[in-house]
């Protein structure tokens, strides 16, 4: 597996896009998130998407990969696979939220398709990062504030506890029904979730410069 981020940069909303991707990281952008990336002043090492929002013909770019626009799969999810396929077992995600809120959930299920694999995805928006973790456990060292939100991917996720928070948990059963996980808090000390059984999304504000 490499090492580094692999970015990928959708057509949702843009927020900014404040990293500097250097070796060994890889930067793809998924359709019109390539207008992103130069808006930015960034270059892409990949483009991939169907180019259907394009009025214009696809861009020119020496790795351009043009799907059909019949497919199983969205143009981040194709950008994901490229990625996975480059071995990179680190992934963040921008400008994939906002616009069409079907594409805002598919996005959202990516990130347990990381998890599920063993692979870490994290989505940058607005104010929040969304990660996902599967079987497994998520610390927060002392220096986060606000609210934490976790939620169950699966139909039931059991053994959830939460520890260092405002509201604490232990051994509990989240479903994907009950917001149970809504709304916990920070409150200045290293916290930690954790799950038995289950992929959990987790939704918490960004820091600067913590990705």
């Amino acid at each position: 597996m490499r090492d580094g981020i692999c970015y990928i940069v959708g057509a949702g909303d843009c927020f900014g896009l404040d990293f500097s991707p250097a070796q060994p990281d890889y930067l793809i952008a998924a359709d019109g998130g390539l207008r992103h990336i130069e808006a930015c002043g960034l270059s892409a090492d990949m483009v991939v998407g169907d180019f259907d929002s394009y009025v214009l013909p696809p861009p020119a770019h020496p790795n351009l990969h043009t799907l059909q626009q019949e497919k199983d799969e969205t143009d981040l999810f194709a950008a994901l696979q490229a990625g996975i396929r480059l071995h990179y077992r680190r992934f963040h995600l921008y400008c994939a939220t906002g616009g069409r809120i079907d594409h805002t959930m598919a996005n959202l299920q990516l990130l347990a398709y990381l998890s599920r694999r063993g692979l870490s995805g994290h989505l940058f928006d607005a104010h929040s990062v969304i990660t996902a973790i599967t079987d497994g456990a998520h610390t927060f060292d002392a220096a986060y504030s606000g609210i934490l939100s976790v939620f169950s991917a699966d139909d039931q996720s059991f053994g959830v506890t939460a520890t260092g928070l405002k509201y604490e948990l232990a051994h509990t059963t989240l479903t994907n029904d009950f917001p149970l996980g809504i709304s916990n808090e920070f409150i200045g000390a290293e916290s930690r979730i954790s799950v038995e059984r289950g992929t959990l999304l987790l939704v918490y504000p960004r820091l600067p410069h913590a990705h």
